[in-house]
């Protein structure tokens, strides 16, 4: 017989990024911080800023914190409440449920009020204006009246699936108009570093384009070259 499970199951410890780590994300394009991982990283496209962006400014960068409801339900998302530390950003998994809302107006706001510096789902959301009233930065996967429920089981802190990751509580989640990408805990250091390389090539190039840049020299090297042939 399978053993029914606890309402809800809570990570004793809760890893964070250290306030360092955690500033060297604010203000970078989720683009830099996927080109630091290798061109990877982000969720699912369906995930997206709560009514594409138009009246939230959705941008956000903080320590994930995990909440696993399951289709239907939020317990998990309001247990989580309880944890949530100044900048968090709260990441509520339902296994990508359609049929109904994972959050409204007053769960952002109260998620808001305890410091979450933004909220990502895999399901949808719902009270639209209300939520644009308490403009806590969100991302979805559309709007959606429906109720959900708070039964349980859940979990909070540990480990969940989402957009077609595994996120955990302490890994940094960058978001911003184009969508959200994780850094794994353990590569926040690398991802740093590699960022701010980035940083530095991506705004050089800008000012060429800027400049009136056409192709790059790169390409045109590799049209003189031996590597390419032309066909009559």
């Amino acid at each position: 017989m399978i053993e029914e499970p606890k309402t809800l199951t809570i990570a004793r410890t809760l890893r964070r990024p250290t306030d360092a780590q955690i500033a060297a994300f604010q203000g970078m394009p989720t683009g830099f911080v996927a080109d630091a991982m290798d061109g990877k990283g982000a969720l699912s496209t369906e995930i997206r800023p709560v009514g594409d962006g138009r009246d939230i400014r959705c941008i956000a960068a903080g320590p994930a914190l995990t909440a696993y409801n399951g289709p239907g339900d939020i317990l998990a998302n309001l247990a989580a409440l309880k944890f949530i530390r100044p900048g968090d950003i709260l990441v509520s998994g339902v296994d990508g449920h359609q049929g109904c809302a994972t959050v409204g107006d007053r769960l952002t706001g109260m998620a808001k009020n305890c410091g979450a510096a933004g909220f990502v789902t895999d399901g949808p959301m719902r009270d639209y204006a209300g939520v644009v009233q308490v403009g806590l930065p969100c991302w979805c996967t559309g709007l959606n009246p429906n109720s959900p429920y708070a039964k349980g089981p859940g979990t909070v802190g540990l480990p969940i699936d989402i957009g077609g990751r595994t996120v955990e509580t302490g890994d940094m989640i960058v978001a911003d108009q184009d969508g959200v990408v994780v850094v794994p805990f353990a590569r926040i250091d690398e991802v740093i570093a590699k960022v701010r390389h980035v940083r530095e090539i991506e705004l050089a190039l800008d000012a060429e384009v800027a400049a009136g840049l056409k192709v790059p020299q790169s390409i045109l090297d590799l049209l003189d070259s031996d590597a390419v042939g032309y066909r009559d």
